[in-house]
């Protein structure tokens, strides 16, 4: 007996702001070509999303910070249409196909963290109505000019623990809203420490480029993965249990 499908074969991303794609977002949605052939992509952007949609959006969008638009339409995209969103910076390795079953289907990253770089769900999936419902009545500016940066990563995880989902980077289900699998399923990078976990389970790779942040930060990371791929990711992170311990 074949088990029902209840998302459908849809990819979703977005890209706001109207910059050239970089080479590693090009190289990223031509692995979903190659590998997804069978799925529609939509691109979501000012064309046939409306960024006036509610304060958090506007804001957001007027400040040129899109990474946040993205954080809401995302969900919007996923409860009204159903499908699959994936950031840009997602290489895909192989099909989603035998995780269409699920009401929704999300991954850790960092071991207790919620991804919200690969995230599947039906139309109407409740835990994506309460996520999108989360932003109603948010506000991007503060009442002193500052941004309110909050990642969805953040806000998806405390509000899955509320539910009951334990932040231990296990497999583990929610009866009625979804699934959680572990980091080497969806986001298998490392980015504390520039190494990977990818194993034959991983469906992809989440490679952090973080576009939203300053040139600044970027070279930072930039600078780790360069030491990373001399003296390799698990020596970083041996070097920082003892740098913690001292």
């Amino acid at each position: 007996m074949n088990t029902p499908i209840k998302i459908p074969k849809i990819i979703h991303y977005c890209w706001f702001g109207g910059k050239e794609k970089p080479e590693l977002v090009k190289k990223c949605i031509e692995s979903w070509k190659q590998n997804l052939r069978d799925y529609e992509i939509v691109e979501w952007n000012e064309q046939n999303f409306n960024v006036n949609c509610n304060d958090y959006v506007r804001q957001s969008y007027e400040a040129g910070k899109f990474a946040f638009v993205s954080d809401y339409a995302r969900v919007h995209a996923l409860y009204h249409i159903g499908g699959i969103y994936l950031d840009t910076d997602v290489e895909v390795f192989k099909p989603f196909d035998n995780l269409l079953h699920h009401e929704s289907f999300w991954g850790f990253e960092q071991e207790n963290f919620i991804a919200t770089s690969t995230i599947g769900a039906a139309k109407g999936n409740k835990l994506i109505k309460q996520f999108l419902v989360s932003y109603s009545d948010k506000k991007f500016l503060h009442e002193d000019g500052s941004f309110n940066e909050l990642t969805n990563v953040a806000i998806i995880t405390k509000m899955l623990e509320g539910l009951g989902m334990k932040p231990d980077g296990k497999y583990q289900e929610i009866d009625g809203l979804g699934v959680f699998y572990p980091q080497t399923y969806f986001s298998p990078f490392d980015y504390i420490n520039c190494r990977s976990f990818k194993t034959d389970e991983t469906y992809a790779m989440h490679y952090f480029y973080k576009s939203w942040l300053p040139p600044k930060a970027r070279m930072k990371g930039y600078v780790k993965k360069t030491v990373a791929s001399v003296i390799g990711g698990n020596n970083i992170a041996k070097l920082r249990k003892i740098v913690s311990r001292t």
